[in-house]
């Protein structure tokens, strides 16, 4: 068959981004789009007061110029197009706070919202245009991660960095106004640039940080090429060295094709895309939310404690569970973040986990980390993953009893959603790390209203 008989997935995605148009996109889907976007700004500006951001932005002020005029947001600074994009993607998900669209295995608010903002503004867009592309890169990358049903994570992939190219590639397409030939050519084009990497988890490298940020890069990129003629392969996908054949190689036969392209314009994956509760990798919200609720029942104390289970996906093992030892002794904040053991530990002595359990004095405590070393973990066999990161932990005491909980879906979730009041404390909190209360105020009533700016210059003068 031709292209014209089967289209390949590139052509498929190309046409639903150039024929899209927020008036076809529920309203409950836009709200959940807004309420996404509010989250991830919050972040960005409660990490503007971390070292690992001051560090990345003093790395990108390297390349200030004249062309130094858009937003970076938390600093009120201004930085060039693509360093911009960057800038923000770090602090968007410097703090593993993020959202994540489940089954896709990807945090793509901090790939989509920098690229759309950057691009908004270059092109002059309108805040109806800025939410149509946004919604356009969430839908895209969210089933790009899908086909590959976790596997990325498997071998060493970061799929945020990887499909989150792709999907920027086409949201700065969309504001460009580029044609369905060249929206092809931009995802082939993509193939070259999209990347990520877990080697972090060895040593708590800060370099996981700003992959969502070169994502936005790459997607700025490849419709840049492509609306100049550059051409890129038509198959970036299912081609012989496309994406996942390239990229999984054993694991490849495990993908479905189908799901890059299935629901589109009718299945919202914007709506499947959970809000985090926890500044943590989300594979491990669910252990955490046992472990509060035992904590709160039972109120078990450190030294009546003999051993913990935790029960996980087998997927997320190699990324909160293991290796082992380095799991139960963090030694620093990221560690910590993607520590099953550490992060027990705290829920159990302080019947909760926030920012604040990241900092030097809460990592150096004695309790926390002896109770860490007591923490093991299981496969669980009645795991939902990937549709959910379910969770159990049974902690036996040493006069026998066994304290268990299990959480099959985690809080966040599309089953389980933060309500808007949760969304908007979470908000809040971080926000005001950094500027005001009123400040923090108008930034949440612009992005709640986007879609009514007229332009992103009205739409930016408040951040």
């Amino acid at each position: 068959m031709n292209e014209q008989d089967n289209p390949s997935i590139a052509s498929n995605l190309a046409q639903f981004t150039a024929t899209l148009n927020l008036k076809n996109i529920p309203d409950h889907a836009q709200k959940k789009a807004l309420n996404l976007i509010l989250d991830g700004t919050g972040i960005a500006y409660a990490a503007s007061q971390y070292p690992f951001s001051k560090v990345g932005l003093e790395a990108l002020r390297t390349f200030s110029d004249e062309s130094c005029q858009y937003l970076v947001l938390g600093t009120g600074e201004k930085m060039a197009y693509r360093d911009a994009a960057l800038a923000n993607g770090l602090l968007i998900h410097g703090l593993d706070f993020d959202d994540t669209h489940v089954a896709g295995v990807a945090h793509l608010t901090a790939a989509v919202w920098p690229c759309v903002l950057a691009v908004a503004e270059k092109t002059r867009a309108t805040g109806e245009e800025m939410l149509t592309a946004y919604i356009t890169g969430i839908e895209v990358g969210a089933r790009l991660g899908m086909v590959a049903k976790g596997a990325f994570h498997q071998v060493g992939h970061h799929p945020t960095g990887i499909v989150g190219a792709f999907a920027c590639s086409l949201a700065a397409a969309q504001l460009m106004k580029l044609s369905v030939e060249q929206m092809i050519m931009a995802q082939g084009i993509a193939l070259s640039m999209a990347s990520g990497n877990f080697e972090f988890l060895q040593d708590g490298a800060w370099t996981k940080r700003y992959q969502p940020g070169w994502a936005a890069v790459s997607g700025i990129m490849a419709a840049t090429f492509a609306e100049a003629g550059y051409i890129g392969p038509k198959l970036p996908y299912e081609g012989r060295f496309g994406l996942y054949k390239s990229h999984l190689v054993n694991l490849e036969s495990n993908c479905d094709y189908n799901l890059a392209t299935a629901g589109l314009g009718e299945v919202w994956e914007v709506l499947n895309v959970g809000i985090k509760p926890y500044p943590s990798c989300h594979f491990t919200h669910a252990v955490i939310d046992a472990t509060i609720l035992l904590s709160k029942k039972y109120a078990p104390l450190p030294e009546q404690i003999e051993s913990i289970t935790a029960l996980v996906p087998e997927e997320v093992v190699k990324t909160v569970c293991e290796p082992l030892a380095g799991k139960q002794s963090p030694t620093c904040a990221y560690e910590a973040q993607f520590s099953i053991p550490y992060l027990i530990a705290v829920a159990l002595v302080r019947h909760n986990f926030s920012l604040r359990d990241l900092e030097i004095e809460p990592l150096s405590d004695t309790v926390v980390s002896d109770l860490a070393k007591k923490v093991n973990y299981e496969v669980d066999p009645n795991s939902g993953f990937p549709m959910y990161y379910s969770g159990e932990v049974r902690i036996k005491l040493k006069d026998g009893r066994i304290l268990q909980q299990r959480e099959s879906k985690n809080r966040g979730c599309a089953d389980i959603p933060l309500s808007n009041h949760e969304i908007t404390n979470k908000f809040m909190s971080n926000c005001t790390m950094a500027i005001s209360k009123e400040k923090a105020q108008l930034i949440k009533e612009s992005i709640l209203s986007l879609h009514t700016f007229r332009s992103t210059e009205d739409f930016t003068r408040v951040f």
